[in-house]
């Protein structure tokens, strides 16, 4: 129960954190490409990155509850595309290059499909 708790607040803490950004970014940045989804993605990726890397040379692996708060919960609530990003590395790292192609490709194209399919299906009255 305490794990998913610590998953909680921290992801609360990390949704809060997009939005301020997206509206920070949004007054900075009236254009319509999605800058600051972008940016969003890049710097959660980065500083997966940074922390997971951190933790491994500084936590003994018996202390899940900080990469749990940190990792999981605020960088998850603040962009999941960078837990998208840190399973792809893993993948790349243990030498799976196969299988990290496949995820990134199907994860990409499913994702922006089945978002599509919602949207049909809700704009032709299919789904209501």
């Amino acid at each position: 129960m305490q794990a998913y708790l610590l998953v909680g607040i921290g992801g609360a803490i990390g949704a809060m954190a997009r939005y301020g950004a997206g509206v920070l970014v949004g007054h900075l940045w009236r254009q319509p490409f999605p800058l600051a989804t972008l940016l969003i993605n890049v710097v959660g990726s980065l500083a997966m990155g940074l922390l997971v890397g951190w933790f491994v040379r500084v936590l003994p692996p018996s202390q899940n509850e900080i990469r749990l708060f940190v990792a999981v919960g605020i960088l998850g609530g603040f962009t999941t595309f960078s837990s998208f990003s840190l399973d792809a590395i893993a993948l790349f790292e243990r030498g799976d290059f196969w299988q990290a192609a496949v995820y990134i490709g199907v994860s990409v194209v499913a994702s922006i499909l089945a978002l599509w399919i919602g949207l049909v299906m809700m704009r032709t009255g299919v789904a209501a």
